[in-house]
């Protein structure tokens, strides 16, 4: 369906928007997209994002969008090598907790985190990653006393080096009628600073219960986002390579999650990431294109338009006006 859509941010390339609600206001955590002269390829080396800011608003369609400046640097980040893709916020006791994925000098994406006693920063990084991180995409969902991550992204993400946790000496990507790479959900320590498990898949499964399969065009590739609606878990992500956001749904943090739908069809540009999120009695969907670009999938800007949902909590497809 077509809907209302606005660009919330025109002065900047921003994408990949995880989003929050903190003190009755809107708070955007994109990443930062930089011109560059990189070729396109498989691995994302056109993104170059190098530092992070924090975005709010009271009115996501219609209100003023604050830009709160420099969160975070990767200057300021001692295990940084290069890419600061994109992160999420959790708040707990007071304090505000910025996880992001970044290549360490090995060229190795790890999971940091950075600290900040306000939701806009600025964040202060602590001075290694998290012990068995990997990968990109970082969600986190607070679930009472309890906070979980969910983290993975393949190609460029880097996803298809680990199996069971462990870095394989050749990675190892599904094809065909094989199940398709899973996403991962770990718990968070007390502290908020480490893993308190090992990272668990997360199983997208048909309405037989199978896993998806690798050539299923909409099983999981990238950019997690975990939301509840009526005490369902909605399991949300991008297809990647399809260019779709899809979402499956669960009745626990975990899983299984059944799958549901497309929540969204292709944008203009390469990537689709998002995130969900209710606000004064309304739900969104922020997410981004290259339209302002000119189709540069480098160069992205973020958008944000009402999402609904049927009388049996399914979510309503969204034209993104791709091809």
């Amino acid at each position: 369906m077509e809907k209302e859509k606005r660009y919330l941010f025109p002065a900047d390339y921003m994408a990949d928007p995880s989003v929050h609600v903190f003190n009755d206001r809107i708070y955007i955590y994109p990443s930062h997209d930089w011109e560059c002269a990189n070729v396109e390829n498989d691995n994302g080396d056109q993104y170059v994002m190098k530092d992070s800011h924090v975005l709010s608003t009271d009115d996501p369609m219609h209100g003023e969008v604050i830009d709160h400046g420099k969160a975070l640097d990767i200057a300021d980040i001692p295990w940084a090598g290069r890419q600061l893709w994109d992160s999420d916020v959790a708040e707990k006791d007071g304090k505000y907790y910025l996880y992001f994925p970044l290549k360490d000098k090995t060229d190795i994406f790890r999971i940091g985190v950075a600290i900040g006693d306000r939701p806009e920063g600025p964040f202060i990084p602590q001075p290694d990653p998290i012990r068995g991180s990997y990968s990109i995409d970082i969600a986190v969902l607070k679930e009472g006393e309890d906070y979980y991550m969910y983290f993975g992204g393949i190609w460029g993400g880097q996803l298809q080096r680990y199996k069971d946790n462990k870095a394989l000496e050749i990675p190892e990507l599904p094809e065909g009628d094989q199940p398709a790479l899973p996403s991962r959900v770990v718990k968070l320590s007390k502290d908020m600073l480490q893993f308190a498990e090992e990272p668990r898949p997360v199983l997208v499964v048909d309405e037989n219960g199978e896993p998806l399969k690798a050539n299923n065009p909409h099983r999981f590739f990238e950019a997690s986002w975990m939301h509840k609606y009526n005490g369902k878990y909605y399991f949300s992500y991008s297809t990647g390579d399809t260019h779709m956001l899809c979402y499956a749904i669960g009745d626990n943090p975990y899983g299984p999650f059944t799958y549901q739908g497309v929540i969204l069809t292709p944008v203009v540009g390469w990537t689709t990431h998002h995130s969900i999120v209710e606000y004064k009695g309304k739900w969104y969907l922020f997410h981004h294109d290259s339209v302002p670009s000119g189709g540069k999938s480098w160069l992205r800007s973020l958008k944000v338009c009402e999402l609904e949902y049927d009388e049996n909590g399914r979510i309503l497809t969204i034209d993104g006006g791709g091809k």
